[in-house]
């Protein structure tokens, strides 16, 4: 989502570069490329002119340390600013049990998705054991079978009365229910409007008072560009918002929504949902934010994504055979399968520092697909043993994958190239490199990638 504010960010610092010392004149014009690159990405105007001016203030006349260029203390300047601005820090949810939070927003935002994603968050990441879903949308007919079938995904608790009418009371039938059920987190699901009036806030302010909430969390769509700062200020002066979910950061939304509300209505984001599945939902980190958005990567959140979804000792399997240069076809199978749970290489891709610039995308993501399609083609003797794959073979493991034999004996290419690797590296120092790039070593053990040219291996 902030890819056009990523590189319109970079080329302005990328003007600063080679100069002593920060000034006004070599910081006019690349300030000016900062507040169009923000005001084009639909931040807030007020917001734009209120940071640009915090970072001007910040920059101006700062001496160079002679290790860091104008441009890398600059990055540092604007990099605590944005972080400001979104934040500062991740806000925890209470600690109380049952946590009752109540969801707000509009028609389409995704509140009834977000319940449930929350809810798996609850369970995964706060110590949560038995959730429960309150379905208070009286009028969408759907509304209710989505949040069951949800629910039963995830094996959640789930109230729904589809004859009662009032609001304020299901909300509190759906309490008893919860509590009765020793619930330990109750999350109600309320209805959204296509716009701001009057029923809805009444609605869900009655509600509030009925079931008094610990979090009422507004769910808004990050594509709603500036309207969603007003959207939050509505709903705040009507139910006093205590925090925000940010939905479809994976779209091609601009951005200006997440570095706005905070900053016009003071209530924290505090988490978001960028994707369809249920999984991706994540807590919101506001230097990590941050980090993204200036190209810097972020590697803390690609090790929690591993650490939740990837198998530890299979990631740890696979770099042990690396280490001994004894990987396999199947091995090499099972490497792209542990990758595929961690998402879309490209948003990986974007996560690592100094890979910002790397556009990986559908192209690769194809290729990775085929690279799969070709290997379970064949026997398990075959991944076993690549060495007996003669002519005729791979014509059939062509024929059984819907490739080429020239796809075929591309993949079966590189995957000796990146063999050769592993042996070349094998033992001593190159041990060491062998379990960082095999493993992710130095960042938990968990990220089975492959190394050197195996690092999206078998392309």
């Amino acid at each position: 989502m902030f890819e056009s504010l990523t590189d319109r960010m970079g080329k302005a610092l990328r003007n600063l570069r080679g100069v002593g010392k920060l000034s006004e004149s070599n910081m006019a014009e690349a300030l000016a490329e900062v507040r169009t690159a923000l005001l084009a990405a639909d931040v807030h105007f007020k917001v734009a002119r209120d940071f640009m001016e915090r970072v001007k203030g910040a920059c101006l006349g700062r001496e160079v340390i002679a290790s860091v260029s104008p441009g890398q203390m600059a990055v540092k300047v604007i990099h605590d600013e944005l972080v400001a601005l979104l934040g500062t820090e991740a806000t925890p949810l209470p600690q109380k049990r049952p946590l009752r939070i109540m969801l707000v927003g509009l028609h389409g935002s995704g509140k009834t998705t977000s319940a449930a994603k929350l809810a798996r968050l609850l369970v995964k990441r706060e110590g949560c054991a038995k959730p429960a879903l309150i379905a208070c949308d009286v009028y969408r007919p759907a509304a209710i079978d989505q949040l069951e079938t949800l629910a039963r995904a995830g094996n959640f608790l789930c109230y729904a009365d589809r004859d009662e009418r009032d609001v304020p009371k299901l909300g509190a039938s759906g309490l008893e229910f919860a509590r009765g059920n020793y619930a330990d987190a109750v999350i109600f699901d309320t209805a959204g409007r296509l716009q701001i009036d009057a029923v809805l806030v009444e609605e869900i302010k009655r509600l509030r008072e009925r079931v008094q909430p610990d979090e009422v969390l507004l769910v808004a769509d990050a594509a709603l560009g500036q309207e969603a700062v007003n959207v939050a200020s509505h709903f705040h002066e009507a139910v006093n918002l205590t925090g925000i979910i940010l939905t479809k950061l994976d779209g091609d939304a601009r951005g200006g929504a997440a570095l706005s509300m905070k900053g016009i209505t003071g209530v924290p984001i505090k988490f978001m949902g960028h994707g369809e599945k249920v999984e991706d939902f994540d807590v919101f980190h506001p230097e990590r934010m941050a980090q993204r958005i200036l190209g810097m990567g972020d590697v803390v959140s690609l090790v929690e994504k591993a650490q939740e979804v990837v198998d530890e000792k299979e990631a740890e399997r696979l770099a042990e055979k690396m280490c001994r240069a004894d990987f396999n076809l199947e091995d090499f199978l099972s490497q792209m399968q542990q990758i595929k749970k961690m998402g879309p290489l490209g948003g990986m891709v974007k996560m690592m520092p100094g890979l910002n610039g790397l556009k990986i995308g559908d192209k690769e993501e194809r290729m990775m697909k085929r690279s799969e399609a070709i290997v379970l083609s064949m026997t398990l003797a075959e991944r076993r043993k690549p060495e007996i794959l003669n002519g005729s073979r791979r014509a059939r493991i062509a024929r059984g994958s819907g490739t080429q034999v020239s796809e075929v004996n591309a993949m079966l290419k590189q995957f000796e190239q990146m063999r050769k690797m592993m042996k070349m590296l094998k033992g001593g120092r190159g041990r060491d490199l062998m379990r960082q790039f095999g493993g992710m070593g130095g960042l938990g053990g968990n990220v089975p990638w492959g190394g050197g040219k195996g690092m999206f291996g078998g392309f």
